[in-house]
């Protein structure tokens, strides 16, 4: 009857048993090692995005985008008139009168939530910004003729806006601030990193030492006030 083959023991002690120290440096080096790669997962796609954009905008006067200008136009209905005219005689508001959004909207097929607008004894007028491209729409008080018109720049100004952040709104500030931030712990532990294993690649920091020399002299010597 064959016996089962014993296991070998190692009679050397684990290095943390040894030295806490080295307990220690293992678990922060494996805490840069996940958190580097969270990061680098969650902003993965976004850095491609934002590098490809970061190019476009770079030669965005090179590359050529002819506007495309939409108009439409509506007519507010009699009963309408009145609350516009009782609308006040110049100023600025938060929005339009319910009533009149909302005709407006089902009108046209616009939305006009959150927007404000300019008051004159003339018009009102509400301003439409949007990325790649702008809107407006004009409402002449004394006869309720509605102008509403939008110009598109393709969709390249409309990568490029959403890179700048222009008029993108709230959500998509957010999304840039925490995109930001994890980008930010994505460097931060690549540095960290970059220094743990530093003793064994000699060429780590004269690479980010150069890394950082290289745009300083650029704007030192080659780009001017």
């Amino acid at each position: 009857m064959r016996h089962p083959p014993i296991a070998k023991i190692d009679p050397r002690p684990h290095p943390a048993a040894v030295d806490p120290r080295a307990g220690r440096a293992g678990f922060w080096k494996r805490q840069a090692r996940t958190w580097h790669w969270i990061s680098g997962a969650i902003c993965l796609l976004g850095m491609l995005g934002f590098a490809v954009t970061g190019i476009t905008l770079n030669h965005a006067a090179d590359i050529p985008a002819e506007p495309v200008v939409t108009e439409r136009q509506a007519q507010l209905p009699e009963p309408l008139l009145a609350e516009l005219a009782a609308g006040p005689e110049k100023g600025r508001s938060d929005a339009l009168p319910p009533a009149i959004a909302a005709f407006v909207e089902e009108a046209l097929g616009i939305g006009l939530s959150g927007r404000p607008a300019e008051w004159s004894p003339d018009e009102v007028y509400v301003g439409l910004p949007r990325p790649g491209g702008d809107a407006w729409l004009s409402i002449e008080r004394e006869s309720g003729a509605v102008l509403y018109e939008r110009t598109t720049r393709g969709a390249i100004a409309y990568l490029n806006d959403l890179h700048k952040g222009r008029h993108t709104g709230k959500a998509w500030s957010w999304f840039l601030d925490i995109f930001s931030a994890a980008c930010i712990v994505f460097c931060l532990t690549g540095l960290w990193l970059l220094q743990i294993h530093a003793g064994k690649r000699p060429s780590t920091w004269p690479l980010a030492v150069a890394g950082l020399a290289l745009p300083v002299l650029l704007l030192v010597f080659f780009v001017h006030a």
